[in-house]
């Protein structure tokens, strides 16, 4: 009985472990992107505790994403109106902000950015 214990424990070892390095990867590879767009589209970078900077940089990216793709390439925005929508979010510099929305809807966005209070900027 020991031997599929110890097994079973080795098996589940190397299944975290393997669950921890594609995490990991993946994590990399969203931060590689979120940073690429950034300098892209001029976004500034996010101010907040160091530990929260690269995870609001990728959720500022999915967000923004997820909204051109709802609002411009799927709904009725054109370029213009996107544009808009983009210097606001420019303003909102606070990794936080980016952080405790990054569950929301991308055709939600305007109606944040225009929610968003000075503490936010």
């Amino acid at each position: 009985m020991q031997i599929s214990t110890d097994y079973w424990k080795a098996s589940r070892d190397a299944d975290t472990k393997s669950e921890e390095e594609w995490l990991a990867a993946r994590r990399a590879k969203e931060q590689q992107a979120a940073s690429e767009w950034a300098e892209r589209f001029d976004m500034p970078p996010l101010e907040g505790p160091e530990k929260a900077l690269d995870w609001g940089e990728r959720s500022r990216h999915q967000l923004m994403t997820a909204s051109h793709t709802a609002l411009v390439v799927e709904g009725a925005w054109d370029e213009a109106d996107w544009a808009e929508s983009e210097e606001k979010a420019r303003t909102i510099i606070r990794a936080g902000w980016w952080i405790d929305r990054r569950d929301t809807g991308g055709a939600d966005l305007l109606e944040l950015l225009e929610a968003a209070t000075d503490d936010d900027c």
